[in-house]
């Protein structure tokens, strides 16, 4: 029997397929900036960055709120994810370089974030091709730590929004105060991953629920 989706499951569908749909019809009806090339660029790559960092909030999500679910869409918006990063990336080789490489490793030098960004995107790949119930059992343990990478992914596609931008960063100068939200957001998430802090907000929450309950308690017997 075929189960029904759930509310949040198709939230998160909808979530993935509208930045597409509205970076479509802005195509076509010419409401990109005068520069539309960058704008796609700019968009999927933010987009990218956005179901990357809502990927990583589902398992705290889960473990400290008791949300289960979270954890089963994990998948879909880390591969949704994947899909606007594929998508920067072909923007940027066949769009706006055309695919010559000596250009690109030409400007390297003047854009480290491209070759910054290259490694992200190579290293997002064989995450992209496992996300599959198939190789989630043939690999068995090693998927999840194949699937650490997001760990050293994160940081990358952070640098690359961080150089990508106009700014300096040692003055806080400039366009940064988006790649400076989500760098917060992303090492807040990575920081809640470490045993030890794991284990004290989970006995945080172990001694808000007690209370809770024993305030419920209280107010049930007063009645």
């Amino acid at each position: 029997m075929k189960r029904r989706a759930t509310p949040l499951q198709i939230i998160v569908h909808l979530a993935g397929w509208l930045p597409l749909a509205l970076l479509l019809y802005d195509f076509f009806a010419n409401n990109l900036t005068a520069n539309p090339i960058q704008d796609i660029e700019q968009r999927s790559g933010r987009t990218a960055l956005s179901f990357l960092v809502a990927s990583l909030a589902c398992t705290p999500i889960s473990t400290f709120f008791g949300w289960r679910e979270w954890v089963k869409r994990r998948k879909a918006l880390g591969n949704y994810g994947f899909l606007y990063a594929l998508l920067h990336v072909m923007t940027f080789f066949l769009i706006d370089y055309g695919l010559d490489l000596r250009s690109i490793w030409r400007d390297v030098n003047n854009k480290p974030y491209i070759l910054i960004g290259a490694i992200a995107f190579l290293l997002l790949l064989p995450l992209a091709v496992t996300s599959f119930n198939y190789w989630m059992k043939k690999l068995g343990k090693n998927w999840k730590r194949l699937h650490r990478l997001v760990y050293l992914i994160s940081p990358l596609v952070l640098a690359h929004f961080f150089l990508a931008v106009k700014g300096n960063l040692s003055t806080l100068q400039g366009n940064l105060l988006q790649p400076l939200l989500y760098s917060i957001v992303v090492h807040v998430l990575l920081l809640v991953r470490i045993p030890k802090v794991k284990m004290a907000l989970l006995r945080l929450r172990g001694d808000f629920n007690s209370r809770s309950h024993a305030t419920t308690g209280a107010s049930a017997k007063e009645e």
